[in-house]
This record gives structure tokens, sequence and C-alpha cells, in this order.
């Protein structure tokens, strides 16, 4: 069976947001590529996930025409709530930092990339499932088969790995998947989806003695909720009315608005950082490079860090030859990787009880949420990180 060739300039391994960012960023500055999934078209737009946009990420989807100011407006939010100790507190995003956060699904973040892709005229290959990335004779190559069992092999200047936390890029850069540094939670989230209004108009992250819960949002329809739990709980081991206690027992200050519950979940956490993010001409982001608990909402804003400072490098590189900010690039992601990694770890170890934990670690816990809370610069503290350190990468807009 003959072997499907492809040419570009730069081969992206995954159609997430990361993937579909750069590919959309590099051809507004006239630069090749192509981006392939395994998945289809329709499980990655299907696929429900959680997603709170930094104001620095949507400035990025705004003013590159994927998405307008009008449309993503209608989701901002202007603060959080914290419960604990019988005590509410509202972080004011505006008044604290000047900006907000938007509630914006990442499915549909996707849905919306793929839209600007399609329209550009460079629909991503989907159901190309790649077996791995080689050195060929031009560059790096990106080989595999697509949904009809056919060979096709991606010959690029560049490849980069957006192709998630069981990224085969990894391999090629270290010869590990899973090399790197990492921080295991010994516990996780119980999440459901639920067909009700919302039980609050902004989020509310408690931390009570029974552990962590979170009220949470998708749309005025269907609304997202976790409560902490052991992170290889059995979906099935509790029933709904046992599922509404412990998330209403986080929330004294609110009558959760109830409704059918249709999708259950355990959600693991973990930090991870990996080895290197550069091997040759072969480069990782997003996923591929980090992950980290979602307490924080860093994940995909971390991820548009990555995308603008190869954005950056690849501009530069085709527009002079330069390889000074390829060069640069795990040096210069790794700044906010570690930043976002320890906000991230701070938020999750300041509102999950630990199995494990003391009275002496509950009672430093609950001083810390009232240092965060009680002192103007605390919660400023709390409030940059959550709506988003601006992005130091230029060469962007």
């Amino acid at each position: 069976m003959m072997t499907i060739s492809i040419r570009t300039q730069v081969g992206i391994l995954g159609a997430g947001p990361a993937g579909l960012q750069l590919a959309h960023l590099l051809q507004r500055a006239g630069i090749d590529s192509v981006v392939i999934d395994g998945r289809s078209r329709e499980d990655i737009e299907g696929t429900v996930k959680a997603g709170i946009l930094e104001a620095p990420a949507v400035e990025v989807l705004v003013d590159t025409d994927v998405v307008t100011r009008d449309y993503v407006e209608t989701m901002r939010h202007d603060g959080i709530e914290f419960h604990f100790d019988g005590h509410a507190h509202r972080f004011d995003f505006p008044a604290l930092t000047g900006k907000g956060v938007y509630l914006y699904p990442q499915h549909e973040v996707l849905k919306d990339q793929i839209k600007a892709r399609v329209a550009a005229g460079v629909t991503p290959l989907f159901e190309h499932l790649a077996d791995k990335v080689v050195d060929g004779s031009n560059g790096p190559m990106i080989v595999g088969k697509n949904a009809q069992g056919e060979a096709f092999e991606i010959s690029a200047d560049f490849v980069i790995g957006a192709d998630g936390s069981m990224s085969i890029a990894r391999e090629y850069v270290t010869g590990n998947k899973f090399s790197g540094m990492a921080r295991e939670y010994p516990f996780g989230w119980y999440g459901i989806l639920v067909e009700a209004p919302p039980s609050s108009e902004e989020l509310i992250y408690s931390r009570s003695e029974e552990g962590f819960v979170l009220i949470s949002t998708r749309d005025e329809h269907i609304q997202r909720m976790y409560f902490q739990c052991d992170p290889n709980m059995d979906v099935n081991a509790v029933t709904d009315e046992q599922i509404w206690d412990k998330l209403q027992a986080g929330v004294s200050t609110h009558e959760l608005k109830r409704g059918p519950i249709f999708r259950k979940d355990v959600l693991k956490f973990r930090s991870y950082v990996h080895d290197s993010l550069r091997k040759n001409k072969v480069f990782l982001m997003g996923d591929a490079a980090h992950t980290v608990p979602p307490t924080g909402a860093k994940g995909l804003n971390l991820a548009f860090s990555d995308v603008l400072w190869l954005n950056r490098a690849l501009r530069e590189y085709y527009r002079s030859g330069s390889e000074q900010f390829l060069d640069s690039y795990q040096e210069d992601a790794l700044k906010r990787i570690w930043k976002a990694t320890n906000y991230s770890y701070m938020m999750t170890t300041m509102l999950h009880i630990a199995p494990d934990a003391t009275d002496f670690d509950k009672k430093r816990q609950v001083a810390d949420l009232y240092s965060h809370t009680e002192s103007l610069a605390g919660q400023t503290y709390i409030a940059e990180g959550y709506v988003g350190w601006d992005y130091s990468a230029d060469d962007w807009r």
C-alpha cells in the first residue's frame, strides 16, 4: 500500500487548543502548518470539558479573530468566592486587578478554533493517528495511519508536540513518555454534570472539615459540581442523594438547585513538568510539556503561553533565519510553567484536606485562608493568579 507523503513547514501533533492556536498564529505570519489528531472532529467537539479562560487568553482569541469581543463578554465573570470556617469571602477581580475571567468551556473554544481553521482553508487532518516522530532526510517526520488504515508521513522543518499527556513527541525528545518532575496528590474530584439552573452567580471554592467542594457552571441549563474524594474511588460508590449531601455540606450559604445528574466521573490530580521541552527541531507544549491540577484553572491558559513563545520563535526563524528564540524557548516557557505550577499547588493544598492531615495541619490551613482573605495583598495575589498574568511573549498580533 502506498504511503501518503505531506510536506509542510511546521507539523503539529494534536488538534487541541494549543495546537490549533499555534497553527492559526503561524498562518497569519505566512507560515504553513499541518495539524493532525487521531480523533474525529465530532469526538473532539463533543467531549465536554471545563474551561475558565484568563483575560490574557481571551485577548489572544479576540485579537487574532478567532472570536468576537461581544461573544466572549457574555461569558465574563468578575469574581469567585472562598467558603471556609463558616465564612464566605468574595474576590472582586475588577477591583483587585482591573480584569475578569471567562467561563468559556474548552470544547466550545475548540469548536471556535476549528471553525476558524476551516474558514481559512486549512482543516486539521482528523482521524490521523501518529505512531512516532522520527528523523527524516529533510527534518523531523511524523508517521502514522489514517482512519482508512493508510500509512502517512508528514515531513517538516519543525514538529510541535501538542498531543497531550500521553504525547508520542515526548518519546522523541527524551526517549521516555513519563520522565519528568511530578507531584501526585492523595485526593481527587468526584464531578457531576446536572440539568439545573445555576446555584450561584459565581464559582464557589469551599473548604470544610468534609474536604473541598466546587460549585461551577456550564450555562443557564447545565451545571458542573465537584467534591473531594479518594482518587481511586468507584464512580458508582455513592448514590445521587449522597452526592447532593456532600455538595450541600460544603456550601452553607446557598441552597443548591438540583436536577437530573447525567454524568459522573472521578478526576485524579497531578502536577507534572517534563524533563525537556526540546530536542533538535521537535518541541513540546501544553499538556505534552506539563500538567497541573484544575484547582487554579491554569491548564489551557498555560498552554497558550507556550504557544506564544513558539510562535515568536518560529516567526523569527522564518523571518531572519535566527534560531535565538528557538534556543531560548525552554528557558522562556519554564518561567511561567513553574509560576503556574506553584499557583495551582498553592490553591490545591490550601483548599483540600489531605487524608493524613493532623489538627495542626488543618488549623494552619485555615490560618492560610484567613491570611489571603483578610489582607489586600493576599487577595490581590489570589486574584492576579486567577485572572492571569500578562503573557511575556510578543509578536502575535
